[in-house]
């Protein structure tokens, strides 16, 4: 027996394409509000003739609001995106997909997000409201919380509001990370996620990488030996997956390290770990923080990472068995199930 969706698709395409046009509309708004119409032609990628077109008609259905700064979700809009949400995602099967990639990777939870973050900015938004979300059900009073730098996680920050859930919550940055763009570093993120849940921090000021002999030093420091163990005992921990080459130019590794990760094949980058594609450590940068060992010890451990660019980084972290949930997109589960099937 067919179900609704299957005939509408079979019957009525013109209908669905239409009804996920306007969903696309509802839902960049909705994460980058307020926003101009020029603007949201870019990120949708559609001409403004159309978007203007478009939002005339949403305007009349009372979902949208239009102010000098630009156009905003009404109630009524956001209530209509949510329940259209799990309606367009079972039309285009990513419970299938979320199931398929679960059983490549190993894991307990994997959720998909339509669209390619490499594509469209707003796709790497709605991965941070994603995580978010599984994060919130997560959370109990009084938890802590480790969290790396990356845009991926600063996505995560952008995206989060208080919750109950979240009550007496502690952040900390998972690693040391000074040197990397402010906006991005995890002491950042880390200030940013807790002001938004209205919890606590701390914050660990130290560079990366370290030699041996300052690394030493600075472990001893009653401060960082505080923090430190608060990022082995957290409770849930989350954090991106870079590509290893991309990662090591971005801070500035110098040249007889980037030989060792081209010799050895190096694929992905986590907590300062570079893996080749089997998942087998080619490099590590001395970094005060979580160590991949410790994540044996943490319930859940959440990847956030998206676009088909980073399939093959996802594949290799996964390997190595160190993470359980993974957030992601439409591009890079795609690749990863074409991938796999190879």
């Amino acid at each position: 027996m067919h179900s609704l969706i299957d005939l509408q698709m079979i019957v009525c395409p013109d209908l669905l394409d239409t009804m996920q046009k306007r969903y696309r509309i509802l839902h960049t708004i909705h994460l980058l509000q307020p926003i101009g119409r020029r603007s949201l032609a870019e990120q949708i990628n559609m001409k403004e003739r159309v978007v203007r077109n478009e939002l005339d008609f949403l305007t009349q259905q009372g979902l949208l609001n239009v102010s000098p700064k630009g156009v905003l979700l009404t109630n009524h809009g956001k209530e209509i995106m949510i329940a259209l949400r799990p309606y367009l995602e079972r039309m285009n099967r990513f419970d299938v997909l979320e199931e398929k990639v679960k059983q490549i990777l190993n894991l307990d939870h994997v959720i998909i997000t339509p669209g390619d973050s490499d594509q469209d900015e707003w796709v790497k938004f709605d991965l941070g409201r994603r995580a978010y979300d599984f994060l919130k059900k997560q959370l109990k009073p009084s938890d802590t919380i480790a969290v790396t730098g990356g845009s991926s996680m600063a996505a995560v920050a952008e995206m989060m509001q208080p919750s109950t859930n979240g009550t007496n919550c502690f952040f900390v940055p998972a690693r040391g990370g000074l040197g990397e763009r402010v906006e991005n570093q995890a002491n950042t993120i880390c200030a940013q996620m807790a002001k938004k849940m209205n919890g606590e921090y701390r914050l660990l000021y130290v560079p990366d990488p370290l030699s041996e002999e300052t690394y030493q030093s600075i472990i001893q420091e009653p401060g960082v030996k505080e923090v430190l163990q608060m990022i082995k005992e957290a409770d849930i921990v989350m954090h991106g997956i870079g590509d290893a080459c991309t990662m090591a130019k971005r801070r500035k590794t110098p040249e007889h390290v980037l030989d060792k990760l081209i010799k050895g094949k190096a694929v992905s980058e986590a907590f300062g770990y570079y893996f080749d594609r089997d998942g087998r450590v080619v490099y590590k940068v001395r970094t005060v923080g979580m160590q991949l060992e410790d994540l044996s010890n943490i319930q859940t451990v959440i990847a956030v990472a998206g676009g088909k660019s980073k399939a093959e980084a996802i594949h290799s972290f996964f390997k190595q068995g160190r993470s359980n949930v993974l957030i992601t997109d439409e591009g890079a589960a795609k690749m990863l199930i074409k991938g796999s099937s190879l």
